[in-house]
């Protein structure tokens, strides 16, 4: 019996990469005008939380982090249309991308690692 490869799991923040673009982020914040709920989940205020971390290590599954500037045409097509942030996960057999976990799932996480690796996991083991 042949293995099943890793799922691979990229989640996609609202906001973009690079210097620029995590200033304009911070900026945003302070002013109330952008908010990540993804960004909750992954990062505290000043680092990428130690939870999340010992999440990915236990998953399973490969997690890639892209900013919305940073996605291949692909992702870019399936991540606007579902609405920003997103979590996706590859289709390996139609080389795809399909959406795992929604922006409003994301945000009723709270921030909450627990909650979103709970739910993360239960859409993986339904795939």
């Amino acid at each position: 019996m042949t293995e099943r490869p890793a799922p691979v799991v990229i989640g996609v923040y609202d906001a973009d990469g690079g210097v620029l673009g995590e200033a304009a982020y911070l900026w945003g914040r302070v002013r109330g005008t952008a908010h990540c709920s993804l960004c909750d989940i992954t990062h505290s205020p000043v680092r990428r939380k130690k939870e999340w971390d010992a999440l990915v290590a236990r998953l399973g599954a490969r997690v890639e982090l892209r900013h919305r500037n940073e996605l291949t045409t692909a992702q870019r097509e399936v991540a606007l249309g579902a609405g920003l942030p997103v979590v996706l996960v590859a289709d390996l057999e139609r080389q795809g991308y399909d959406v795992l976990v929604d922006a409003d799932e994301l945000a009723r996480t709270g921030g909450d690692v627990t909650a979103f690796g709970e739910l993360l996991q239960a859409r993986l083991a339904a795939r």
